[in-house]
């Protein structure tokens, strides 16, 4: 079973041609899946619009009344993953994003990487001078931010959330923090914070090459390079990537 797992908020606009999308990638993919939403305290008209396509889509809506962030909003998609998965070893999550910034024609891929042995595979953005300034900005000084953090990760774009997982690797984190939540950061920090935690679980870890799409965003990106920093810099210090089996692919 394959497992698509995007965090929402405010995504009315967006989230049910994205949703339809999926469904046209995953009838030619030609696999089972299941389409898993968190609705993060949206205050537009995405939970009716989730609704609609719940209908006609497996799609399972996980809501929040308040706002979570993301971080928290992705793991309880990923904790929802495992809590599913019969097949650990077999099964896969997919994250994305619910703004068109992530093209689902990519998860074919991403998919296929990990049915060929991966137990990771991380989609890392084409570099390039795409995407609003402050998204530029931050990526540009990213990998001064993270340091060493950011030579030692087992892939070229560790900022990045577009990726799948092997779900057997995600039970074994969920193992190992015992309850604790997982992530102490948001948005690019918290991508980097996760990969860290799974690569020690992982023998065989890969990238695919994507193509971030800020221009099809229907509203302003809600990247903020300096807070998106100041929670990089958070994260330098800590002892991730250390040696393991994983390797670029």
């Amino acid at each position: 079973m394959i497992y698509v797992c995007i965090p929402v908020h405010d995504e009315a606009r967006t989230v049910g041609v994205l949703l339809w999308k999926i469904r046209k990638v995953m009838a030619e993919l030609v696999r089972d899946y299941e389409i898993l939403v968190f609705d993060d305290g949206s205050g537009d008209d995405t939970a009716a619009t989730l609704e609609r396509y719940r209908k006609v889509l497996p799609l399972t809506v996980l809501r929040s009344a308040e706002r979570l962030g993301y971080a928290r909003a992705l793991e309880g998609l990923l904790r929802e993953v495992t809590r599913r998965a019969a097949y650990p070893k077999r099964d896969i999550a997919v994250t994305l994003q619910g703004d068109f910034t992530d093209d689902p024609a990519h998860v074919s891929v991403l998919v296929k990487t990990i049915e060929g042995g991966a137990d990771v595979v991380a989609g890392c953005a084409v570099q390039g001078g795409s995407g609003p300034r402050s998204v530029r900005w931050a990526r540009t000084l990213a990998p001064w931010v993270l340091g060493g953090l950011f030579l030692r990760a087992p892939v070229s774009d560790p900022l990045c959330g577009f990726r799948a997982y092997r779900a057997i690797v995600l039970k074994k984190v969920f193992r190992d923090e015992d309850g604790v939540p997982l992530f102490s950061t948001e948005g690019w920090a918290t991508n980097v914070e996760l990969l860290g935690l799974v690569a020690p679980h992982a023998r065989r870890i890969e990238e695919s090459p994507i193509e971030t799409r800020y221009d099809l965003q229907v509203r302003p990106s809600r990247v903020r390079s300096f807070g998106m920093l100041k929670d990089l810099f958070r994260v330098r210090g800590r002892p991730w990537f250390l040696p393991t089996e994983a390797t670029r692919g």
